[in-house]
């Protein structure tokens, strides 16, 4: 039996943003192994696209695939397995071709779309996008999002439809097709469509790990150094809502921890000025984070500057104090009587008890 696209088959519009790239792709003939490397995805990925893709047009196999990239017009003639190697790019070149966006929430929630900043409407609203993006392509239901955006106080009307529709309006903004869509599971930004930084990030502390296990310092700080730089100013600034806070929370332990990871191979690599700017930095920002200031007192101690290493003791204990009402915890004491006794041989500049299981 000749393998067909047939005309009462789902077109193209069933599919998503990447499976069109994906089924675009096939029918100029590239291979898996080239449209992972084209859409910079993981070639078991390319291959699970494949597979959605046919179950979805309802199609045999890739010979079909590359008939019905033709059929609905991803593919024009000349284009195909038989083009010239130097038509490859074409499919690329459409598909990075098409609006990208980004939604920022390593700071005040941000989203840019082909460079331009967007207008996304009050708080509430802006919740329910960062929800959205947080859920990494999950689809969320109604009562799912009522949860993580209002908590125990739910809203009287039934405003989520009226806020995605919104969103979907100004995420568009007259240009290309909706970023947000709806399944029988619940609603999701469409895979592939929208760039954000946490995922980024996550992304680079797999690195960062890989790096660290197999001790090489310069490519562990450059990784680290990339991920803070994504980084502008408090996660999720100013946004409503219990999952907001809880990951404002988690994101800060986070950026804590990756500034210590980068820090403690620093001064393995002798960069101790770069470090002690940094450690102060951060300990100005975090005053109530004792292995923060329990390391800024080791590195100053082993750059000569014991009084200054006693002063942060003396600051962080009369903060604790002041703040708190609790004494400083075991790892500033040990800290404190390494230094008085002039110990030489004391904890080194290692992963400290707050980082010690990675960023």
């Amino acid at each position: 039996m000749p393998t067909t696209a047939t005309t009462d088959r789902p077109d193209a519009t069933a599919l998503g943003r990447q499976e069109r790239q994906v089924l675009s792709a096939v029918g100029c003939g590239l291979g898996d192994d080239e449209i992972a490397d084209a859409l910079a995805v993981p070639e078991d990925t390319v291959a699970e696209l494949l597979a959605r893709i046919l179950v979805k047009l309802g199609l045999r196999d890739r010979a079909a695939a590359i008939v019905h990239a033709f059929d609905c017009g991803l593919v024009a003639p000349g284009r195909g397995p038989r083009a010239r190697p130097a038509s490859r790019t074409v499919a690329v070149r459409a598909a990075e071709s098409a609006p990208r966006m980004g939604i920022s929430l390593l700071g005040p929630l941000q989203v840019r779309r082909d460079g331009r900043l967007l207008r996304l409407g009050h708080l509430r609203q802006q919740a329910v996008l960062a929800v959205l993006a947080l859920g990494a392509g999950r689809p969320l239901g109604q009562q799912e999002l009522l949860d993580d955006v209002w908590g125990m106080e739910p809203p009287v009307a039934n405003v989520v439809p009226v806020y995605i529709y919104r969103l979907r309006k100004a995420l568009c903004d007259g240009a290309g097709p909706a970023v947000i869509e709806r399944g029988p599971r619940g609603y999701q930004l469409v895979p592939g469509a929208v760039d954000v930084d946490v995922a980024r990030l996550e992304e680079l502390v797999t690195g960062i790990g890989k790096a660290d296990r197999a001790g090489e310092p310069l490519e562990t700080v450059r990784l680290c150094t990339r991920a803070l730089d994504l980084f502008r100013g408090e996660p999720l600034a100013g946004l409503p809502g219990p999952l907001a806070e809880l990951e404002r929370l988690r994101l800060v332990e986070r950026r804590i921890a990756l500034v210590q990871r980068k820090l403690e191979w620093q001064l393995r690599l002798g960069q101790e000025a770069e470090a002690i700017a940094e450690l102060f930095a951060l300990s100005a920002a975090h005053p109530l984070n004792e292995p923060l200031a329990a390391m800024l007192m080791r590195t100053l101690y082993r750059g000569g500057r014991q009084a200054d290493a006693l002063l942060v003791f003396e600051r962080a204990r009369r903060r604790l104090a002041d703040d708190l009402g609790v004494p400083p915890s075991g790892v500033l004491r040990r800290a404190h009587r390494m230094i008085l006794r002039g110990d030489e041989a004391g904890p080194g500049p290692g992963p400290s008890a707050g980082t010690a299981a990675g960023p």
